[in-house]
């Protein structure tokens, strides 16, 4: 990773990862790493089944990816072929379609590489599921968020009203309940905090306290 400084953050969907990573990487003045949007833009791109193509079809649709990162903090910008990554990848079904791909060896190795790569080039806060674990192994500051399911489906039930888009928080629970499932089961690059991650249980927890006990053991 050469002279670049890696944060990694860990954890399952809806703990609330992308808002500490960006505030963390706004304090540390370097770019945020969304990986869990670049596992979304593949499986938006690609569209639904996708999961069930040959490999040798999917090789030849990812030789045309490229992803590009610029900014830093909240105002980090990932491209994919040059195009910014919108809205568009935050549905609960793309999610969903997300989950899926991340299952096969093909699409995991493809983004591993794509996101070591931008570990060479840039200092990062880089977000996700296997950050410490699998793609920044060596990272000096590792971190894996959890909560308990019913508070993330409570905090997934407020940001979606927030938007203006109708949710049904029981709905909401299973949903994240079988994600969960899904993730920490797979075969490959489960879900699982690092040996030397700091592991923070945001349940009960606001977001100042969790950017507190981050940047104290970063500073």
């Amino acid at each position: 990773m050469g002279d670049a400084l890696i944060v990694t953050i860990d954890g399952p969907a809806g703990v609330g990862k992308s808002t500490m990573a960006k505030r963390l990487a706004r304090l540390l003045g370097i770019p945020y790493l969304d990986t869990g949007a670049m596992f979304r833009s593949v499986a938006w791109k690609l569209g639904p089944g996708a999961w069930e193509w040959p490999e040798a079809r999917l090789e030849a649709a990812l030789d045309d990816f490229e992803y590009g990162l610029s900014g830093v903090g909240e105002d980090s910008v990932l491209s994919l072929n040059g195009t910014p990554i919108g809205d568009e990848i935050r549905t609960e079904e793309v999610g969903m379609w997300a989950s899926n791909i991340a299952t096969l060896p093909v699409i995991r190795t493809f983004l591993k590489r794509a996101q070591q790569a931008m570990g060479e080039k840039y200092s990062l806060v880089a977000e996700g599921r296997d950050m410490g674990t699998v793609v920044f192994p060596d990272a000096p500051y590792k971190f894996f968020l959890d909560a308990s399911v019913a508070e993330r489906a409570r905090r997934r039930f407020l940001q979606l009203r927030e938007l203006g888009s109708p949710a049904d928080l029981a709905a909401l629970e299973e949903r994240i309940a079988k994600r969960d499932a899904q993730d920490r089961n797979r075969a490959v690059a489960p879900l699982k905090a690092a040996d030397d991650a700091m592991v923070i249980d945001t349940t009960g927890m606001d977001r100042d306290q969790v950017l507190g006990v981050l940047k104290e053991a970063v500073a």
